[in-house]
């Protein structure tokens, strides 16, 4: 599965990997969620645009981490369980990772490896979810984060959600974000690069999409040990 922060390309990046295993003759298919054609989503909705509250921590880790395991609860039974339990391939963009990242937030520190532990065993274990053999990680700065944020919604803000529109919860979804990469093992792809303009000012670019593909393709084949 393919975890980042906001803006980091896992939609795209998914895409891409999909149909380059495909090319490559492997039966596949690509999972996103929150699944918001899905009236299991409701819940996601409401929380994400401010329905228990106008701040995340409104909602509490534990019952924000429900909201999204049942939706991908739901997927499982009604839609791509079957498709797995043949043989098949799942790519997901987010996963059970999203809720690590996000819901750390919403703790103290010393409380991250409970909750985690916590999150793991009810997705993967009491709800069956099946459990990522690898997570690509696709790294991008809080500030990079923003940026590409703003270019996505054209500068307007008010098309954020209650994550999105936070900034001190983003600066510690990055914090949670790395602190899962190093205790899980997960693989990184650093997904900006930096060039300086006129000597002084660095300028922002993403690196070229099929570059990141590239590497990314790379760590897929090496999980899938394909």
């Amino acid at each position: 599965m393919l975890e980042g922060l906001d803006g980091s390309g896992k939609a795209t990046q998914t895409e891409l990997l999909e149909k380059a295993l495909r090319e490559r003759g492997h039966r596949v298919r690509k999972i996103s969620f929150p699944n918001y054609g899905s009236p299991s989503s409701s819940l996601v909705k409401m929380y994400l645009r401010g329905d228990f509250g106008s701040e995340p921590g409104d909602v509490n880790a534990y019952a924000a981490s429900a909201f999204f395991a049942v939706d991908r609860y739901a997927g499982m039974k009604q839609d791509w369980g079957r498709f797995y339990e043949e043989g098949g391939i799942l790519l997901a963009d987010r996963y059970a990772t999203s809720n690590a990242v996000h819901q750390c937030c919403k703790l103290e520190r010393g409380a991250w490896d409970g909750y985690l532990d916590w999150l793991f065993h009810f997705e993967y274990e009491q709800l069956g979810i099946p459990e990522p053999d690898g997570v690509v990680f696709l790294r991008v700065s809080l500030e990079d984060s923003q940026q590409l944020m703003t270019q996505r919604y054209h500068g307007d803000n008010s098309r954020k959600d209650i994550h999105e529109r936070d900034l001190a919860y983003l600066e510690t979804a990055h914090e949670a974000a790395e602190y899962c990469v190093k205790k899980y093992h997960w693989l990184p792809v650093d997904c900006v690069s930096r060039e300086k303009e006129d000597g002084e000012r660095s300028v922002l670019h993403l690196r070229d999409r099929m570059s990141i593909a590239q590497d990314v393709l790379a760590l897929a084949e090496e999980i899938l040990q394909l």
